[in-house]
């Protein structure tokens, strides 16, 4: 299994899907669906999206578990990545979000599968920071260097420089704290926008970082290894290019594929060149999902890998039951939480 390219998924199909009206304040890529669209047009078409994502993972050989969401307060569910994710060597970790009313995303339904499917040592909870201010939104406000052992995270208000610490101490990580702002001075809420990092390739804006003398640290320690760099523009970003994963597939004869996913939106704002650097290394799979995007995220931001190493193979009737999708999904009571902080200045 690779260090950077999870083989597994879980996605979240969202049934009452929106652009959330509470994270517009500071998500300049949100948008607003067409003057006339209902809310139940807009949920259809998004579902289908869903539905499109995850067949197009399968179809290129990763291995993709689905939950469903009927519950209308959670209009972002469709974005697992900003509350979990999952590290090598049985490590799990829960974050604390910004927006109030994406808080209940957090589902121990879905821990309860990565514990009976896959080996979990330990889950690290950082959720109950939420009450002092203090947030780190998974790894939408953080992108991972698995090779590196890098954490670059762009500073905002869901992205906060004290649960960065801790994260990075307890999963051993060097975190790499820049400013990112776009033409008209206003932060990128989520790092994974401006940036994808791979095994043999990155894909980071670094023109959005102001300070010329970061800039090139950043540079420097994306190409420490040997990878290649992709850098983007703006408007590259703006078009979603930035938000996009590296994932491992398999072709039907068992050989392992690399794939770079991301959205149809983002493929068509890549020019031919930096297409050319990407299919070195990794196949693009993009998949059309204009309605999801109006959100204010995409393709990398539905997909929480599983960077964990799979239990040995159980009977077929129990891993249909832990497989099975949870029509009520429980509560995080119970879940140890990581040590408080102090909060921000």
């Amino acid at each position: 299994m690779s260090a950077v390219a999870p083989s597994a998924v879980i996605l979240i199909r969202a049934l009452r899907f929106r652009p959330n009206p509470a994270t517009a304040a500071d998500n300049a890529f949100q948008s607003e669906p067409d003057a006339g669209e209902s809310i139940d047009d807009v949920a259809a078409k998004a579902l289908a999206e869903m539905d499109a994502v995850a067949d197009a993972l399968r179809a290129v050989g990763v291995r993709v578990h689905v939950f469903e969401d009927e519950d209308h307060t959670r209009p972002d569910s469709v974005f697992p990545n900003n509350w979990l994710s999952t590290h090598a060597g049985g490590a799990v970790a829960v974050y604390p979000m910004y927006a109030s009313n994406r808080r209940h995303e957090r589902r121990a339904d879905v821990l309860e599968m990565l514990k009976s499917t896959y080996r979990v040592q330990t889950i690290v909870d950082y959720s109950g920071l939420e009450p002092d201010g203090i947030f780190l939104e998974g790894t939408g406000a953080m992108v991972l260097d698995h090779v590196s052992r890098v954490a670059y995270m762009a500073r905002s208000h869901r992205a906060d420089t004290h649960v960065l610490e801790r994260f990075c101490t307890d999963f051993q990580y060097e975190p790499m704290v820049f400013d990112a702002v776009d033409s008209d001075g206003v932060p990128v809420y989520h790092t994974n926008v401006i940036a994808c990092v791979g095994t043999e390739v990155a894909l980071f804006a670094l023109e959005m970082i102001p300070d010329a003398s970061r800039r090139e640290e950043v540079r420097e320690r994306l190409r420490a290894c040997g990878r290649k760099l992709v850098e983007l523009t703006e408007h590259q970003v703006r078009e979603f290019a930035g938000n996009t994963v590296e994932l491992s597939g398999r072709w039907p004869d068992g050989r392992r594929r690399t794939v770079m996913a991301m959205s149809e939106r983002a493929r068509r704002a890549l020019t031919p060149e930096q297409v050319a650097v990407i299919e070195e290394s990794c196949e693009i799979v993009s998949i059309d999902i204009p309605t999801i995007e109006l959100a204010g995220g995409s393709v990398r931001c539905m997909i929480a890998g599983i960077h964990l190493d799979p239990r040995p193979a159980r009977e077929p009737e129990l891993t249909e039951a832990v497989e099975a999708i949870a029509e009520e999904p429980e509560t995080m009571d119970g879940v140890e939480a990581a040590s408080e902080l102090e909060p921000a200045s």
